[in-house]
């Protein structure tokens, strides 16, 4: 008996490393999957970083307890589960989850979690929506790269306004000396002829 205990411990703290490196978990009803769908779905879920990870909903439980990031997961903890850990491409792995579901029509996406929060299945169809990681890099660094260019056309900008400025100073100097000069022109006229 103490040997089941040691196993079931063991497997706890796997989950738990396991879940400590995810980023979103799904749990999967799988009832009605062969050996061959449950290995084909593994090997669809592994090149987006993520684990298929099947053990007792119990287990489970015990892994998450006291756990704030993964404790909402205890509301999708019944019948036979199979548990998507998901270690890199979100929205890679939803789709690959997709891709198998359509393929199968035999399982079920109950729920997931992420940052401690439950995800219904139409949340976690929504991440497919979001921005890879490498768009979000992208994006990033083409914002970054602006600053500089915005920086260098303002500053560019500053000396030929202040040129352009310094320029015209001599020329409102001379209409202004202009304009005095014909005034007192006109005002000399004026006491001559008076």
């Amino acid at each position: 008996m103490s040997r089941t205990l040691e196993n079931k411990q063991t497997l706890v703290a796997e989950v738990k490393e396991l879940l400590s490196r995810s980023q979103l978990a799904m749990v999967i009803d799988y009832q009605g999957l062969s050996v061959a769908e449950i290995t084909d779905l593994r090997r669809r879920m592994r090149p987006t970083g993520t684990i298929c990870k099947m053990t007792k909903n119990t287990l489970m439980r015990i892994a998450v307890d006291g756990n704030y990031t993964w404790q909402p997961m205890t509301e999708f903890l019944k019948g036979s589960s199979v548990f998507l850990l998901v270690q890199d491409d979100l929205k890679a792995a939803v789709k690959a989850y997709q891709d198998f579901q359509r393929a199968t029509r035999k399982t079920e996406l109950r729920g997931g979690v992420m940052e401690g929060r439950a995800l219904t299945e139409d949340d976690v169809k929504a991440l497919t929506e979001l921005p890879s990681k490498e768009e979000l890099m992208a994006r990033l660094a083409g914002g970054i790269n602006a600053i500089p260019t915005k920086l260098a056309v303002g500053l560019n900008a500053v000396p030929t306004q202040v040129a352009v400025g310094i320029k015209e100073v001599p020329s409102s100097l001379v209409r202004a000396l202009h304009a005095m000069s014909e005034k007192d022109a006109s005002q000399t006229e004026e006491s001559q002829a008076a």
